[in-house]
């Protein structure tokens, strides 16, 4: 996989597909791989582009603080390596905390913007989950185990679990091979989640806008989704009524028709 150098560090991504450029932000301790589910139907319209953000995958994990912000830095820069001016960008979790900073402060560099469980600000019941996620990894010592046995259930719907466990152990399966996040790399990311404030930049952002969310989802429920609509003109909702917080697995022939139904009236 290519691997270029952007904002000090080195940023490494995955590239498939034909079409418009489509740039996939990972969420929290994933790498490019994640979207591999809808990077199977969008490659076929877009050129599909997933990198793994700063503290992922193959990417650099520098010490010091990250925020939200600086991730969009991040990307900023990124674009700007491989060439690109301008690029649809979709984001899931800590991924649309970073698309909502980046349509903020480089709109240049956004044609539109996909924001799948996003948030404005973190609140008291959101820091308090993943400062758990931090407790978690800490003790267990592995990240890769946290996020199945800590995270995972905050991801899925207990539906899902009973009907589907095999689904979810392949899902588990998929975690573990991949590269492991190291604990510090992790601290350091999900106190960017911890921190993260956009509410000030939701107005700054002019690129046509999907919001969705799962509507059992607790994580970044729909309790967000009035601040976001109301910030973010003419941005559009759609909740998934089955999933929770990553519809992106639990109903993925849903998940992947409707965004790509918002993506392609963006083309052109």
């Amino acid at each position: 996989m290519p691997k270029v150098k952007a904002n000090q560090i080195t940023i490494n991504y995955e590239q498939q597909g034909t079409g418009e450029p489509l740039l996939l932000i990972p969420y929290l301790a994933a790498d490019n791989a994640c979207y591999a589910f809808q990077v199977a139907d969008y490659a076929k319209e877009f050129t599909c582009i997933a990198i793994d953000p700063r503290g992922a995958g193959d990417s650099d994990k520098p010490p010091g603080a990250w925020s939200t912000e600086l991730f969009a830095d991040d990307v900023a820069a990124f674009l700007a390596a491989i060439g690109l001016d301008r690029v649809h960008v979709a984001g899931l979790s800590l991924g649309a905390a970073t698309g909502l900073w980046l349509a903020a402060k480089h709109p240049g560099r956004v044609k539109s913007l996909s924001l799948h469980s996003p948030w404005a600000k973190s609140d008291l019941f959101l820091k308090t989950v993943v400062q758990g996620w931090q407790t978690m990894a800490r003790g267990l010592g592995s990240v890769t185990e946290m996020i199945i046995q800590g995270i995972f259930p905050w991801c899925f719907t207990p539906e899902l679990y009973a009907a589907k466990p095999d689904y979810i152990e392949a899902l588990a399966s998929f975690v573990r091979g991949r590269p492991a996040q190291p604990l510090a790399a992790f601290l350091q990311q999900s106190a960017a989640v911890i921190s993260h404030d956009a509410a000030a930049q939701l107005a700054r952002i002019k690129a046509p806008t999907q919001i969705t969310f799962g509507r059992h989802d607790l994580v970044t429920s729909t309790r967000f989704s009035d601040a976001l609509t109301g910030g973010i003109a003419g941005s559009v909702l759609v909740v998934f009524e089955v999933c929770s917080h990553a519809p992106i697995y639990e109903n993925v022939a849903e998940f992947n028709a409707k965004t790509l139904a918002f993506l392609r009236r963006q083309t052109g």
